[in-house]
């Protein structure tokens, strides 16, 4: 099943407006999702991750925004998507988990009313059917007292129990899709496996593919089928879980590794990437854009206009740089 491809996206372009100009935070993207995969997302803040998702579902601000190239879903191409289309599809085929369900969540209206609301808009069951639902979809996500939370508010809960209600919202209509927008990052460790063990073992059963958006290695390891890593606005590295872990190939994808902590290193310093990923209007648009972190590693080693080269079947790297690439050692320091 997970051959078969539900979402195709092409040389991706987001460009956010500032005064009469537009800087790509998304800079020629392209992946695919497959039914019943976890694709995985990862980089640092302000690399752009979400761009991409919020890309996908347009809820970006069109009036700042300017969205091109193809995202493909059912051989049309959403990114020519009107917002009336968009609603036809976000919330029963393409299902969206926010990183932070306190401010997603209405604080105004109970839960159940707002687990309701998808199934108003994407169903023909009547108020009794979708009240039962609700009730049905609590229960599934683990909540203990369904019949009680339903009436509950969103500050009642903790946090949690929020993300649960997250996962139920999304996962309504059954979709075929699910975005997942860093959904643990804000919960501990505990609750943060008690979640991804509920969000994988749901998918299973509705055999929805997943676009997983984190900055956690730790998670990736234990969820995901491929992996896409992005710096910059662009995808530097991408492959299979196993291979990225195993045979991480790009400067950059090596220094995350690299800044994990390790058991049996525990008296070692952790490493540290130099710099920080540039501004969207100060991002330079040629060249290596992880060459600035990686000063002591000669400009000559640095493709003019880098491309993602398949070095392995199905595992592809940006750039030529990671030839000759080593981590910085005394004899380089300026």
């Amino acid at each position: 099943m997970k051959d078969e491809k539900i979402l195709e996206v092409n040389d991706l372009h987001t460009g956010f407006r500032f005064r009469d100009e537009y800087f790509d935070a998304v800079d020629g993207v392209s992946f695919s999702l497959c039914k019943n995969e976890v694709l995985a997302i990862v980089g640092e803040s302000g690399c752009g991750k979400s761009t991409i998702a919020n890309s996908i579902v347009g809820l970006h601000d069109i009036k700042n925004t300017k969205v091109t190239g193809e995202i493909l879903y059912n051989g049309e191409n959403m990114v020519d998507y009107s917002e009336e289309e968009f609603n036809k599809v976000r919330g029963s085929e393409i299902g969206f988990i926010f990183q932070d369900p306190l401010a997603s969540l209405n604080p105004l209206h109970r839960i159940g009313k707002q687990i309701e609301e998808s199934l108003v808009y994407h169903s023909d069951l009547n108020k009794d059917e979708r009240q039962q639902v609700v009730l049905n979809l609590l229960d599934q996500v683990g909540i203990v007292n369904p019949n009680r939370t339903a009436r509950q508010y969103p500050h009642e809960l903790s946090g949690g129990m929020r993300q649960r209600v997250l996962i139920a919202i999304a996962l309504a209509s059954k979709p075929n899709i699910i975005i997942a927008d860093e959904p643990t990052t804000a919960l501990d460790v505990t609750i943060q496996a008690q979640i991804l063990d509920l969000l994988f073992e749901l998918q299973e059963e509705i055999n929805a593919g997943i676009i997983f958006i984190t900055h956690d290695l730790g998670v990736v390891a234990q969820i995901a089928d491929r992996v896409a890593v992005m710096y910059a606005g662009q995808f530097v590295e991408i492959g299979d879980v196993k291979e990225i872990f195993s045979n991480p190939i790009h400067p950059y994808t090596k220094s995350l590794l690299q800044s994990i902590p390790q058991e049996d290193a525990m008296d070692d310093a952790l490493h540290v990437i130099q710099g920080v990923v540039p501004s969207l209007r100060r991002m330079p648009r040629s060249g290596c854009r992880f060459a600035p972190r990686i000063p002591w590693i000669s400009e000559l080693e640095h493709e003019k206009n880098p491309v993602l080269h398949e070095i392995k079947k199905d595992h592809f790297v940006r750039c030529t740089c990671w030839e000759n690439f080593h981590f910085e050692d005394k004899e380089d320091v300026r």
